[in-house]
């Protein structure tokens, strides 16, 4: 690789801010450039009229008229529903589960559909510009062999296990194992595809986690033996990715019934090694700072508490929250607690594929809460959720998310298309330059479509499908 530069309309958060501090550390330069080295670091971003000269013989992609952003990370999607969105199954979460999803995953029992649609999923991502994503994976692993290897053949990040579930429904059955198959496929996931591309899991692409599907799929046995499994391979950057507090219908709902069968005090109890009842405790934790919670809809405060404790994030989906009927998780309460929060798309739960679909989605919800709940996302606390958010979520804000020198240069390159250039191109702005700017991130992220997606790099390498 040789030294490249950028032009464009640049826009990140500098530094490691939280998101409430996004604002002061959003970056936007108008005409600007992204210098990336031969080893696909950054090595300057901002105006282009200051690029070093030591970079003059960089070879230039003029992209100027569209605009650099990080490359958005999406930290809770599902593979074995790649052609699941849109399912009508009747009902909430539950209903949906047995009548729509588990039949459909149970079809990756075929290596030929199940080769299909990792291309699929591979070639989505990219189209949506994400460069790293949390992936709920398929239980059969000669389908997660197929999503590893395609992923890793177009150059992008992920992270994903095989979905472990030892109990369930009829139509659960051909995704189900026994306690025994539980931990023997996962740790042979483990030691084939974690870091396999590099062999450290500093520089790798691949990473692996442990997935159980959520408490309701899963045993005591097997809560406790996957803690000894997470504890003897934790030190080695292993993941934990698993559901909590998402739906709550009254009595029937996942969170009722978790707490009801494990008879704990909190969902959270189940994974933090408290399984048994009255919350005893029954085996080791699964929570740490590269454990990624999804929904969290309905958390109680102590474990909103325990989760920023322990480092654990959150993967906020607010589209699958509408398409479920699972509430709207309470901005301002769960970002005071000090957690990480990062957007997941949760495709097919989600029927949006792009990061700023959910961000949208959003700022939509969290402005609509009941009250003094309500508030208006500023813009760069939206890109900070669809963004370094989430590289923090993944424990690899060192590595990317943002335009730091020294990062890895994973970016998108937005050429509005259609409507959006329209919009860009033609509304009015604030006479007030913070705002304006403001305004025009706001709309960016708020009419972003995959057409207007014209570039996508991992490491300073352009990725394709």
């Amino acid at each position: 690789m040789t030294t490249d530069v950028h032009y464009g309309h640049i826009f990140h958060l500098k530094g490691s801010p939280t998101v409430t501090e996004a604002a002061a550390a959003l970056v936007s330069v108008p005409d600007g450039a992204l210098v990336v080295g031969s080893d696909g670091r950054v090595l300057f971003a901002g105006e282009r009229a200051a690029v070093p000269a030591e970079y003059a013989s960089a070879t230039v992609h003029d992209q100027r008229g569209g605009y650099l952003l990080p490359g958005f990370v999406d930290t809770h999607i599902h593979f074995p529903q790649t052609y699941a969105g849109d399912s009508y199954g009747g009902g909430q979460l539950l209903e949906w589960l047995t009548n729509c999803i588990f039949p459909s995953e149970s079809s990756y029992a075929e290596p030929e559909f199940a080769q299909e649609a990792a291309v699929e999923f591979t070639r989505r991502r990219i189209a949506a510009g994400t460069t790293a994503a949390m992936v709920f994976g398929s239980a059969f692993p000669h389908a997660q062999d197929a999503l590893f290897s395609q992923t890793q053949k177009a150059g992008l990040r992920i992270v994903s296990g095989r979905g472990i579930q030892t109990r369930g429904p009829a139509s659960a059955e051909p995704l189900i194992t026994s306690e025994e198959d539980a931990i023997r496929l996962t740790r042979e996931e483990i030691e084939k595809w974690h870091a396999a591309d590099t062999g450290d899991v500093n520089t790798a692409l691949l990473h692996v986690a442990i997935v159980p599907r959520f408490s309701l799929a899963v045993t005591t046995e097997t809560l406790r033996n996957l803690g000894e499994l997470y504890d003897e391979f934790r030190d080695r950057g292993v993941y934990v990715h698993t559901h909590l507090n998402e739906n709550n219908r009254p009595g029937t709902g996942e969170v009722d019934s978790t707490k009801r069968e494990y008879q704990v005090d909190t969902y959270l109890d189940t994974y933090d090694g408290k399984f048994l009842p009255g919350s005893q405790v029954g085996g080791k934790s699964l929570l740490g700072p590269r454990t990624i919670l999804a929904h969290c809809v309905h958390c109680q405060d102590a474990e909103l508490a325990r989760m920023a404790e322990t480092g654990a994030s959150i993967a906020h989906c607010p589209v699958s929250q509408l398409f479920l009927g699972s509430g709207t998780m309470p901005w301002k309460r769960t970002i005071a607690s000090g957690v990480n929060v990062a957007a997941g798309t949760d495709f097919g739960g989600g029927d949006e594929w792009l990061v700023p679909r959910v961000l949208g989605d959003a700022f939509k919800q969290h402005i609509s809460e009941d009250g003094a709940a309500g508030v208006s996302l500023h813009p760069a606390e939206l890109l900070f959720l669809g963004t370094l958010g989430g590289a923090r979520a993944l424990d690899m804000e060192d590595r990317f998310g943002n335009f730091d020198e020294g990062k890895e240069a994973d970016f998108v390159v937005v050429q509005p298309a259609g409507a959006l250039k329209g919009l860009l191109r033609n509304a009015v702005r604030a006479g007030d330059a913070g705002l304006a700017r403001d305004q025009t991130l706001f709309a960016l992220l708020m009419g972003l479509r995959e057409s207007s997606i014209a570039e996508v790099y991992v490491r300073g390498r352009r990725v394709v499908a």
